[in-house]
């Protein structure tokens, strides 16, 4: 019996080791990298990874066979999924600075196993991707030159017949990531300054194309005669969607950057933005072109745009669009070149991967023995490997990596403030100190808002005083008010309570949550295989099939309702995916507003100054109110004479007690 006990604590040890969180350092700032990225160095990485073959090949391929001329509508709705992701992305970035990506994200709020499962997921990801990338640059530059490439290296190197291995070894496309693994080891000012030029004339080359391509539209070919906007239905723009989703794979590469930008809490979810904005754009436009200057049904799938001009009578055009999709591509592959040796990097510094992976040259500022041995091992795989088995690997590992990255989120979010996040930099600091306390009510509350709580009421002790104003009274009750309904992160609100505290009330702060995120991930997934595969592939009978559907929805929205009731942490000065949102647009409102009411303010404090002062605290938030009553004496002096102090006085107070 002893035996087994042992047995089974140790195991409980072991699988709270596996889902131990990382403690991040006090200055999440110090990095050994260089941190010399600007917010337009992060916008072009992030349009670099995400504007290449997609834009040349995908938009014919799915205007042909999928979507038709609603290809249109396909990349605007996969633009806003991508948005939504890379927002996730973006918060993450700018909160943990920290190189890694979706791995350092994982880890920081989920646990150990599954970033490390996440981390080489993340890493076969931009080595399948950029292999895949490298043979559709190779291919592209072959067919320019009419295939001799390949019938050359077919007739004097070497041929072979195997599945899921190419016909013959792509000598190209291997040399081609050698070479950019050669530049990329040379410090990260290079690789941005590389990125740099070939974004600048694959832009250059976009504009031409939609330039010329709307002076050769014509609206005939939308027209019913050609089959429609929509030839395929609903049904095909959400085929369509499915496949253009991938063309915005590549913003993570902001995020994986974060701790090589000089301000990542402003710079990396703008350049996110801004990224994502620039490629919906260029996707959305070039498709449009090109399905208004020839007849979707024609198009050909593997050279669309330069095909298009050169029906169109302008072959020459089609050489401008072949330098425009080669320079694309190379910035795909300086995206996943630039992004990989940093995931590698992390998690050998972290101790899951070999130490050797986390050096970093003391010259160039840069992982160079990562950079070499993984771009080595990606030029083996385009060397060998078919473009299609490669491409068929890539989607799940990327849906996995944004489906972790999301639930982190939310987990992060709700996680109890043993881990609080420094205002400096956004990182997390570990503290014996900081554990949640009880208020006088026995409810949980912020460490940090006991504090508080403590220094005001040590301001405030002491017998009244007589100069002390009916006011200054009325704000310390509204601040210990205040201070006593706030409560820890991941615990029951406190109007939930009284409803719900017996069943969820012995739970860990954000125990709850961390289940609900798991029950709503399950749930969501099951939702959409009965919805995809319940009435053909299953064969279910309808009344199954309606019962699975109830079940698995009311699963999903109880979790949401479980999270939604839920304390999440004080908001941040780092951005917060929808808050931001809001944010900037109450800040608009208010910015306008104050405009319009700012001389009438003036007016009034020139006035009226103890009804204004009065007024402004009223409306101010805590910390305002308490510095100005800090360091505001308690006695307003007027410029009339003293007696009209208590006229004032009691006006206000008898105007407060109406209002009550």
């Amino acid at each position: 019996m002893a035996s087994c006990v042992s047995g089974c604590s140790s195991m409980m040890r072991f699988c709270q080791k596996l889902n131990r969180l990382k403690t991040l350092e006090d200055d999440v700032m110090a990095t050994s990298l260089k941190r010399c990225l600007s917010t337009v160095d992060l916008a072009l990485l992030g349009v670099g990874g995400m504007v290449g073959s997609g834009l040349y090949v995908l938009t014919g391929t799915v205007a042909k066979d999928t979507a038709g001329p609603a290809v249109v509508v396909s990349f605007i709705i996969a633009g806003v999924a991508s948005l939504m992701a890379a927002l996730c992305y973006a918060e993450f970035g700018a909160r943990v600075p920290k190189t890694g990506s979706a791995y350092m994200f994982t880890y920081v709020s989920v646990g150990e196993i599954w970033a490390f499962l996440i981390g080489w997921n993340v890493i076969l990801e931009y080595m399948i991707g950029g292999a895949a990338v490298a043979r559709a640059w190779s291919g592209y530059l072959d067919s320019i030159f009419n295939h001799r490439i390949q019938n050359f290296t077919e007739s004097h190197v070497m041929r072979w017949d195997v599945p899921f291995l190419t016909h013959y070894p792509d000598l190209l496309a291997a040399s081609i990531l050698l070479v950019a693994s050669f530049f990329i080891s040379f410090g990260v000012r290079v690789s941005s300054w590389l990125n740099h030029i070939f974004s600048a004339i694959s832009m250059v080359v976009i504009a031409f194309i939609l330039v010329f391509g709307f002076a050769l539209a014509d609206p005939v070919n939308w027209s019913a005669r050609e089959g429609g906007f929509a030839p395929f239905g609903f049904s095909g723009i959400m085929a369509g969607t499915a496949t253009c989703f991938y063309a915005f794979v590549g913003f993570d590469v902001i995020a994986a950057s974060s701790e090589e930008a000089s301000n990542p809490q402003k710079a990396v979810p703008t350049a996110t933005a801004i990224s994502l904005g620039l490629a919906a754009t260029a996707y959305v436009l070039v498709s449009t072109v090109l399905t208004l200057m020839v007849p979707w049904h024609t198009l050909d799938p593997n050279s669309a745009l330069s095909d298009a001009f050169f029906r169109r009578g302008y072959s020459w055009a089609g050489f401008i669009v072949a330098v425009g999709s080669i320079c694309a591509m190379n910035t795909v592959l300086l995206s996943n070149l630039f992004s990989l040796p940093r995931i590698v990097y992390a998690m050998a510094e972290d101790g899951l991967f070999f130490s050797v992976f986390s050096r970093v040259n003391p010259v160039t500022k840069v992982p160079v023995i990562a950079i070499l041995v993984f771009g080595s091992l990606m030029a083996f795989l385009a060397l060998i490997f078919d473009l299609e088995a490669l491409v068929q690997f890539l989607s799940i590992g990327t849906l996995l990596a944004y489906t972790f990255v999301a639930a982190s989120i939310i987990v992060l979010r709700f996680q109890s403030d043993k881990s609080t996040w420094s205002s400096g930099g956004g990182g997390i600091k570990t503290d014996a100190s900081s554990t949640p306390s009880l208020n006088q009510s026995g409810q949980q509350v912020d460490p940090s808002v006991a504090v508080n709580e403590t220094q005001t009421f040590a301001q405030d002790s002491g017998e009244p005083k007589e100069y002390e104003s009916f006011s200054d009274k009325l704000q310390l009750v509204e601040r210990q008010k205040a201070v006593k309904e706030r409560r820890a992160a991941g615990t029951l609100k406190a109007c939930w309570e009284p409803y719900l505290g017996r069943i969820l009330g012995d739970c860990e702060p954000g125990e709850v949550v961390a289940f609900s995120v798991l029950a709503l991930m399950v749930s969501a997934v099951s939702l959409c295989a009965v919805l995809v595969f319940g009435n053909n592939q299953l064969n279910l009978p309808m009344w199954s099939f309606t019962l699975l559907l109830v079940i698995f929805s009311l699963v999903f929205l109880l979790s949401l309702a479980l999270i939604w009731v839920h304390e999440q942490q004080p908001n941040h000065k780092t951005f917060q995916v929808f808050w931001c949102i809001s944010g900037m647009a109450s800040g608009t409102v208010r910015k306008v507003y104050g405009k319009s009411r700012g001389r009438k303010w003036q007016h009034d404090t020139w006035s009226f100054p103890a009804a204004a002062w009065w007024r402004q605290s009223r409306t101010s938030s805590l910390k305002d109110t308490l510095t100005t009553h800090t360091h505001q004496p308690s006695t307003i002096h007027l410029p009339a004479e003293r007696g009209r102090e208590s006229d004032d006085e009691e006006r206000m107070k008898g105007r407060w007690e109406k209002r009550c």
